[in-house]
C-alpha cells in the first residue's frame, strides 16, 4: 500500500519483523482479528477493493468495511462502519489535499468514476495471477535489499579493513621506540642548552653527528627527557600488543564477510530484514553498543559477539536470565537474547540460533546451536566456556557444502 506502489497479491503468510502500533494498526488487530469476511467487491470495476467483514468479539451483529483504495498518491486504507463513517484510516487527508477529507467520525465521499481502457488485459486464472504478481514483487524487492545491505556491509568492512592496513608493524614500532629513547638520552644530555622559548634542539649524536631534533610544546625544559622517553615506551608497548590490534580487527573483517556471504545467500526480503534489520524509527532502536553488534528479532534485543575479545565482554553484559548461545563444537560467535525475565517463544530462539550460524561461517550444511540461561556458563579461560542446562536447535545454513 505505498504511494509508490500498491497491489494485490496473494502468497503465504509471513510474520513481520517489526510490530506496528499506530492506531490504525492496533484497530485491524483490535477489529478483525479472526473477522468472518461476509462479502468481496470491486464497485463499479474500479480501483477499490472492498471488503465486508463481521467481527468475531461484537457482542451484536455489527459489520465493519475494509476499503482498500488503490489511487496513486491517495492510496489508501480504510476502516468504515455501516454507516459509510471512517473509523480510522492508513493516511489521513484533509481538504487541503483532496475533495475527500478522509479522518475518523467523517462520512466517507465516493470516489469520481475513473476512466478505463478497453484493452484492460483479461485474466484466466485471478489466483495464479495474484501469485505470480507477489513472485514479481517479490523477486524486485529482494533484489533492491540485498543491494542496499550488501553495501552496508561491505562500508563497514572496508572501514576495518583501512584501520587494519594503516596498522604499524612490530618491527617498525620497535624502531620508533628505540629512536624516541635515543633522542631522550641526547636531549637529558643537553638540558642545560634549551631555554624555555625553543623550539628545537641543534646539538650532535653520541656518534658525533650532527642532529636537529623538533621540541615538544607546552613541555618544562627539565621535562623533555621525559617526555621523550614515555614516546619510547608508548612505541614499544604498542610493538608488543600490535598482534592484538590486529587480530581484533582481522576477525571483525571475517564476521562482516560472513554477513556479506549469508546476505548473497539470502533468497526473500524476509530472511534479508532478519541479516539486517532496518534502522528502526523510535529511540530505543537506535541504541549501540560498542561491545558487539546489535540486533532485534520481533522487539527483542539479540547481541552478538564479532570476535574473542567481544566473546568476552558479551559474558559480561548478560544478565543471569538473558538467553546465550554458542554452535556446538565448532569456534563461533556468542550470541545474548536479552529476556527482561520474560520467557522466549520459540521462533525468537531459532531465529536467533540462524543469526549465530551465518554470522559465524560460510559452508552450508546442518549445525547444532546450543542455548541455556547465561547462569548455567561458566567461564574459563577468554572466551572459552563450559554450560549446563542447555537446549539445542539444528539449523540448516543452505548453499554448496563443501566435503573435507
Amino acid at each position: 500500500m505505498t504511494r509508490g506502489e500498491s497491489f494485490v497479491y496473494i502468497s503465504d503468510s509471513v510474520r513481520p519483523l517489526q510490530g506496528y502500533n499506530a492506531p490504525f494498526d492496533k484497530l485491524l488487530h483490535s477489529l478483525l482479528s479472526a473477522s468472518k469476511i461476509l462479502k468481496v467487491e470491486t464497485p463499479n470495476n474500479d480501483r477499490i477493493l472492498r471488503l465486508t467483514l463481521a467481527p468475531k468479539s461484537a457482542y451484536k451483529e455489527k459489520n465493519i468495511i475494509l476499503q482498500f483504495e488503490f489511487t496513486g498518491r491517495h492510496t489508501n486504507a480504510i476502516l468504515i462502519d455501516e454507516n459509510e463513517v471512517v473509523i480510522e484510516a492508513l493516511r489521513h487527508i484533509d481538504a487541503n489535499s483532496s475533495f475527500r477529507v478522509i479522518r475518523p467520525g467523517v462520512e466517507l465521499l465516493s470516489l469520481p468514476p475513473y476512466p478505463q481502457k478497453d484493452e484492460n488485459e483479461k485474466i484466466e486464472d485471478i489466483e495464479l495471477y495474484l501469485k505470480q504478481k507477489y513472485i514479481e514483487f517479490e523477486q524486485k524487492r529482494t533484489k533492491g535489499l540485498k543491494k542496499q545491505k550488501l553495501l552496508s556491509v561491505a562500508k563497514k568492512r572496508d572501514k576495518l579493513q583501512k584501520l587494519l592496513s594503516k596498522l604499524p608493524s612490530a618491527e617498525s614500532l620497535a624502531v620508533e621506540a628505540k629512536k624516541y629513547q635515543n633522542i631522550a638520552n641526547i636531549v637529558l644530555a643537553n638540558l642545560y642548552q634549551i631555554k624555555p622559548y625553543d623550539t628545537k634542539l641543534k646539538t650532535y649524536d653520541f656518534e658525533g653527528q650532527e642532529i636537529t631534533i623538533k621540541l615538544p610544546k607546552g613541555v618544562l625544559p627539565n621535562r623533555m627527557s621525559e617526555y621523550f622517553f614515555n614516546q619510547g615506551k608508548r612505541a614499544k608497548t604498542k610493538a608488543k600488543n600490535v598482534h592484538i590490534e590486529e587480530e581484533n580487527l582481522s576477525t571483525k573483517i571475517n564476521f562482516y564477510n560472513n554477513m556479506y556471504h549469508a546476505i548473497e545467500q539470502a533468497s526473500s526480503s524476509h530472511e534479508l530484514e532478519l541479516l539486517v534489520p532496518k534502522r528502526a524509527k523510535s529511540q530505543r532502536k537506535k541504541e549501540k553498543i560498542k561491545e558487539c553488534e546489535l540486533f532485534w528479532i520481533d522487539d527483542h534485543k539479540v547481541l552478538i559477539g564479532r570476535n574473542s575479545k567481544e566473546n568476552q565482554a558479551l559474558l559480561k553484559l548478560a544478565k543471569s536470565n538473558d538467553i546465550w548461545m554458542h554452535i556446538r563444537d565448532i569456534p563461533s560467535s556468542h550470541l545474548i537474547i536479552k529476556t527482561d525475565k520474560q520467557n522466549l517463544p520459540d521462533r525468537i530462539i531459532e531465529k536467533a540460533a540462524k543469526l549465530c550460524v551465518d554470522f559465524s561461517l560460510t559452508q552450508a550444511g546442518d549445525y547444532e546451536v546450543d542455548y541455556c540461561k547465561r547462569r548455567f556458563v561458566k567461564i574459563q579461560e577468554g572466551s572459552s566456556v563450559e554450560y549446563d542446562k542447555y537446549k539445542t536447535v539444528r539449523v540448516r545454513k543452505e548453499g554448496i557444502e563443501i566435503r573435507e
